[in-house]
Formats: structure tokens, sequence, C-alpha cells
């Protein structure tokens, strides 16, 4: 350890000012009365040079230097003297001089050329250098700074804060990345939610559904296996084809959702071949004796005597929030199998309809594609049908009835109803601002409503599609409020009601042929609580249902006439 300037003047102070100053004369003693008890500088390490002139760093003239190794000098004697150190102080010339103190290990000290003085110091040692230059190496202490610790230490803490920083890089980067796939996580979440919503992405309960369609047509076979006399070909023909169509189904389920079109047109085509001969079917009568069914867009039946289980289509095009509208298929006489599909949704509140959708196939339909969205302020109401390629609606507010030309989205002629009640007078129940139902059949436009004179029993009205003049009008006994929802077919009012949140029942009817009406127990089942509307297409022979925002489907079984 290499001591500086301020140590080593302090030192010369302590030896006296005449050896300070460099003063060959004899020096006196420092504190007359100062005994050590000991030698504490005794087996030290440190080495300690002090030259007389000057306060360098050289070890020549006056220079500090620490000798080698910081280990002690020899011993030496200056005037004679012997002693384990000794201190030695020259003017520059070449003769030695006895400068005191050199002090044995006894503790008595002697004095060249005068009396014994005490002496302060052990453990040192002076001499002189060629120049002249006194020479001092003291032993101090070990109390050298353990540097290389230090260094050993902040290595270590370098090494420790750079490994930080790189844990706190990663974290970072950890936060990143949760970030990134919490956002990826949430836009899957809102994707799953639409294809849950959207019936083009057909889900496990469609399948479930189409597989309990083909199931109940089994069921049947095995029915009309039991009950038809005479040749069964065809019946066995059909069996063979549902048996397919099971397989069929079991093996769509690993396809793509595409394949749900063409498998649920094969089970309607399996659908109306049943029809037939579940309408042939007669007691102890056989097959080739019954009548043919009746052609679509005949009234050659008995009248409805069952119906399907539901179809779902599709969730409306606005969505879930839009729980009250109407859907079907516009019927025309002249090109019965050509007519578009159309969707009305009315807006939020459940009463105004605003904007509808037209569609040239069910495909279309079905896929979101080629719709044509046409805006309007004066529908009201889910009592909207579509005849002849025009839609025909309540008048917002009022008891009028609107023909709305579809080619050009505007009106072509407006006509109050008699004494209609409207505004929810004697709407549906559990459906509002229907008081105003319009509704087509075979042969053509009616309309079903009520009036403060039938004290809100239901009217039936025949239209004039071309003028909205009322042609001909037949009174009910049956309390319109009570009604859920009611359809024309062949002339026929069935009227339905609810029976829970999951099942309707057709429960009435009144015939305008005759002018008879009489009671039914059709169940009919439905997706949601509330049916909005229901609408018969006379080719397809088909109910389209508007239940709380879906679009739903059934076919309907007719009592066949025998001849």
């Amino acid at each position: 350890m290499r001591l500086g300037f301020p140590a080593l003047l302090a030192l010369l102070l302590l030896l006296g000012p005449s050896v300070a100053a460099g003063d060959s004369g004899d020096l006196e003693p420092l504190t007359p009365d100062w005994r050590p008890s000991s030698s504490p500088y005794s087996d030290l390490n440190s080495g300690f040079t002090s030259g007389s002139s000057s306060h360098g760093g050289s070890s020549s003239h006056g220079g500090f230097s620490s000798s080698s190794g910081y280990s002690s000098s020899s011993s030496r004697t200056y005037g004679g003297s012997s002693s384990s150190g000794g201190f030695s102080s020259g003017s520059g010339s070449s003769s030695s001089r006895d400068f005191g103190f050199n002090r044995s290990r006894s503790g008595d000290s002697t004095r060249s050329g005068s009396g014994s003085v005490p002496q302060p110091f052990s453990n040192f040692s002076g001499s002189k250098d060629d120049n002249g230059a006194c020479l001092c190496s003291i032993t101090l202490p070990d109390t050298t700074f353990p540097a290389d610790r230090v260094e050993r230490l902040e290595f270590i803490a370098h090494t420790l804060s750079e490994k930080f920083e790189t844990e706190l890089l990663r974290v970072k980067e950890y936060v990143r990345l949760i970030s990134i796939y919490e956002k990826k996580l949430s836009n899957l979440t809102v994707r799953i939610e639409i294809m849950e919503k959207d019936t083009i992405s057909y889900t496990e309960l469609e399948f479930e559904l189409i597989k309990i369609e083909v199931k109940e047509m089994e069921r049947l076979i095995i029915r009309l296996k039991g009950s038809v006399v005479g040749s069964s070909e065809i019946i066995d023909q059909l069996e063979v084809e549902i048996r397919n169509m099971t397989l069929l189904v079991e093996k769509l389920e690993t396809l793509d959702k595409n394949n749900v079109l063409m498998i649920r047109r094969e089970i309607a085509a399996l659908k109306n071949k049943l029809k037939e001969c579940e309408a042939s079917k007669g007691e102890n009568v056989p097959v080739a004796l019954a009548g043919p069914p009746p052609s679509p867009g005949n009234c050659a039946h008995g009248g409805v005597v069952n119906i399907s289980q539901p179809s779902i289509v599709q969730l409306n095009w606005r969505g879930f929030a839009y729980k009250y509208g109407a859907w079907g298929r516009d019927y025309s006489p002249q090109n019965p199998d050509k007519g578009l599909y159309w969707v009305a949704p009315l807006n939020t509140d459940g009463r105004l309809l605003e904007h509808y959708r037209l569609y040239n196939t069910l495909d279309d339909l079905l896929l979101y594609t080629n719709a044509r969205e046409y805006r309007i302020t004066y529908g009201q109401g889910s009592g909207t049908v579509v005849y002849k390629n025009n839609m025909y609606v309540n008048w917002y507010n009022t008891g009028n009835l609107a023909k709305i030309n579809l080619t050009t989205n505007t009106v072509a002629v407006t006509q109050a109803l008699p004494a209609a009640a409207y505004n929810n007078r004697f709407s549906y129940a559990n459906v509002g601002w229907q008081d105003i139902d319009l509704a087509v059949d075979e042969s053509g436009l009616w309309v079903i409503y009520a009036t403060e004179a039938s004290t809100g029993n239901m009217v039936i009205s025949k239209l004039n599609d071309t003028t909205l003049e009322v042609l001909n009008t037949w009174h009910t006994k049956q309390y319109k409020p009570s009604v859920s929802n009611a359809f024309m077919v062949c002339g026929v009012l069935y009227a339905t009601r609810t029976l829970n949140t999951r099942t309707e029942e057709i429960f009435y009817y009144y015939d305008t042929n005759t002018g008879r009406e009489g009671r039914l127990d059709i169940v009919m089942h439905k997706m949601q609580e509330r049916v909005q509307s229901i609408n018969y297409h006379p080719f397809d022979q088909k109910l389209f249902v508007y239940n709380d925002g879906y679009l739903l489907n059934y076919d309907l079984i007719f009592e066949q006439e025998l001849l």
C-alpha cells in the first residue's frame, strides 16, 4: 500500500521539527514521558519509504516508495548501536551519522554520544542512498483495503444487473404477447357467437334435428306397412331410401356445411313421397284404389290434419334483437314455382316496418347473397304478405291497407279497411301492433282483423288484390286477443294458441266455403317462445313462421279426399 504525502508529513511531525527540516543535529525526544507498552508495529508486512527533500512519488531525492511485497527491511546500525529498526536522516554528506533513535526490544533507549532518551517508535529502520537522501522503511498494520473483493463484488453486481435486465425484457415481451392473445381470444369469442347465431354454420343441433326428422319418417313407414293392404312396393322403396338417408346424415356430420343444403332438399323430397303415402292410406283400402295426392295449389283435400317439425332456416338478417317481423315467399298463380323470398323484420320497437330484403332463391337467402334491400317508412306490425310481386301492409298508425310495388318500392294503392280496429285494440296474444293481419292462400288475398261491432271476435274479409276493396266478409265466434296467430289455407282460417314456451296448438278453424267452425288439436312445435307471424305458400304447401327473430318452415299434411 502506497502512502500519500499527508501521511508522511504527519509521521515527520511526530519525529520532531529537526527531522522534518532535515537537521543533522541531535534530535530531542518528542514526548519525554511517552512510553509505549509494546511494539505496536511488529510483525507487519507493509513497507514505507520517505525521502528528505521532495514529496513526489520517486524513491530518490525526497520521494516516497514502498518496499516490494510490503516486507520488513532488515535491521541496520547507525552510530554503532544495534536495533530492530532505525530512522536515519542526513544532510547529503557521505559519512554516516547516528540520529539517535535506536530502541531495543526491552524498551531501553540509547543515544550516541549522549545520555539515553525514550524512543517513541519501533520496527523502523533508516538509511542513505548513494545521493545522500535519507530513506526509512516502516512496517504498518495490516489495514490494506480489499480491492480484489470490491472488484469481485462489482463484477457480481454487474452480472446480476445484466440478468435482471434480461428477465425484465422477457417479462415485457410476455406482457405484450398476453395482450395480443387476449385480443385474439376476444375476436375468436365474437366469431364463435356470430357462428352460433348464423345458421349457415350448421351446428350439432341442426344434425340432431335432421336425425329426428328421419326417425319420424322411419316410424311413419312402419305404421304404413302395418296398415296398407295390398302391394307395398312403394313403401319398401321408401324404407330403403330412408335408411340410405340415415347413413348419409351420419356421413354428412364429417363434411362441410354446404352439403346440408343438399340433404335438406332430399329430405323434403322424401317427405313429399311420405305425404302421398299417408294421404292415400285408408282403412282396408288398397293404395291402388286411393285418389292421387293434391297437387301444389290445389284444394282437393279435406283440410289440414297435421304439421311437421320445424325446419330452422336461419336467424333474420338484422340479428337476434329484431324479434318481431314476418317472412315468406311470393305466390303468383301464373308462376307458382318462381316466387322470390322476402324477409321483413320490424324495428326493435316491434311496431315499425322500415327495412325489408328480397332474394331470388332460397340458396341466396341462406348464404346472404344477391339480396336487394329496400326501405319504407309506413309499415306497421307483422301482418305483412307478398302476393303477385306486391307487398301488402297495414299503414302506420291507421286502419288503412297499402299495396307496395316491389319492383319500384313505391306505394301503388292505399285503402281504408272498414270499421277495423287498429293500434293494439285487438291484436294477437303476446304480439303487439298486429290488429290487421294479411294472408294469402290458393284463392288470393285475405285480411284477418276485429271490429268494435264484433266485440273483438275475429273477422275475415276477402280482398281485391288490385284495389284492396273488400269483396266479402265472415264473422267468427273466436275472440282475437286469445289467439296467438292465424293463417288461411283454401279459404279456411286456422288459428293457433300458446300451450307453453316450446309448443303452439292449431286449435280452431273457420271454413268460409261452408260457414262451419270448430276445434282442432294439432300440436305445433317451435324454437322460441313467441310466434310473431305465420304465412302460407300454396305451391310449396308450407308455413313460413317468424319465431322471435328466427325463420322457420313447416310442412302441412292434409286429409286426402277419396275418389
